[in-house]
């Protein structure tokens, strides 16, 4: 019997949906199997576009899977305390694994104490049912 990816079995069960929104989905319901989507190497990064709020996003990169965990843990309490929601999330293949995300999400956000909406862009690369490659730019965060 040969062992099998969850994240490529539940790839086929979600509909054929990219696997960076069932990415986002599981992280929007806080459910830690959104790490089985995760390849063990994966570049990860998280830019932001004229952050006006000064805070410290410098921990928010990371080489292999152990660093993207760390950033899982330091996301909830400091930018999601109250969790996410998903406002739009549209995705473009762009062929050979790779995708362009237009996500936009309504969260408390630590950093302000306050709601608000953002807008980001996400360039992601897939493998074998896991994202291997992940650059998000945060272009807006606007009070609601």
């Amino acid at each position: 019997m040969s062992a099998t990816n969850p994240a490529t079995t539940n790839a086929n069960s979600a509909s054929k949906q990219p696997i960076i929104e069932q990415l986002l989905r599981l992280f929007e319901a806080g459910d830690p199997a959104l790490m089985g989507f995760i390849a063990p190497d994966i570049d990860f990064r998280i830019d932001h576009y004229r952050d006006g709020d000064g805070a410290d996003v410098s921990w928010q990169q990371a080489s292999d899977i152990e660093g993207f965990g760390v950033i899982l843990s330091r996301l909830g309490p400091e930018v999601f305390p109250q969790g996410t929601k998903i406002i739009d999330l549209r995705t473009q293949d762009l062929g050979d694994g790779w995708c362009n995300t237009r996500f936009c999400q309504r969260y408390h956000y630590a950093v302000r104490d306050r709601m608000v909406e953002s807008l980001t862009f996400i360039l992601s690369h897939q493998n074998n049912g896991q994202i291997d490659y992940f650059r998000e730019t945060v272009t807006t965060v606007t009070d609601i």
